[in-house]
């Protein structure tokens, strides 16, 4: 059991937990999963830290194919610039590492944004907090869990 999973049990929210086996070669975990679940990769959202104006540590959630506007995250977030949270950072404030980082059970709450693509769906995947450990979700309950906004956070698919 994970601490997300364990934060969505404690808050009676309901979802489904979805395992697949990880191959440790691969570096896309996002779209590892849509293709191990055969799911629609615009369903599964990656979970990115993004450090904003080189001290915020922020998170933004978006579809496995779709790249980061840096730019729009910096903006939403209140700052100028943003790139991605270097490995020691993100596992260091999330607690997990690379390819399993959830929204939920962090070991630091940070702010969170998911991209506006969720408001029409009725469930999406996240990081259960293990590669290959998924959490289907309504993206309502975990806007609602983790105080997320929804913002435009993404370019598009390359």
């Amino acid at each position: 059991m994970t601490p997300a999973i364990s934060l969505l049990e404690r808050h009676g929210v309901a979802f489904r937990l979805h395992q697949y086996e990880h191959d440790a070669t691969v570096t896309q975990y996002a779209q590892e999963a849509a293709d191990k679940m055969q799911v629609n990769a615009a369903h599964i959202f990656k979970t990115l830290v993004v450090e904003v104006d080189g001290s915020t540590l922020v998170v933004a959630m978006l579809p496995a194919l779709a790249r980061l506007s840096l730019k729009q995250v910096a903006r939403v977030a209140g700052g100028k610039k943003a790139a991605l949270a270097e490995t020691k950072k993100v596992v260091s404030s999330t607690g997990y590492q690379l390819g399993a980082v959830s929204p939920l059970g962090q070991k630091k709450r940070l702010p969170t944004f998911i991209d506006d693509s969720a408001c029409n769906l009725e469930q999406f995947y996240v990081s259960a907090g293990k590669r290959g450990l998924e959490i289907a979700m309504a993206p309502d309950e975990l806007q609602r869990l983790s105080g997320a906004q929804y913002a435009p956070l993404s370019l598009g698919e390359p």
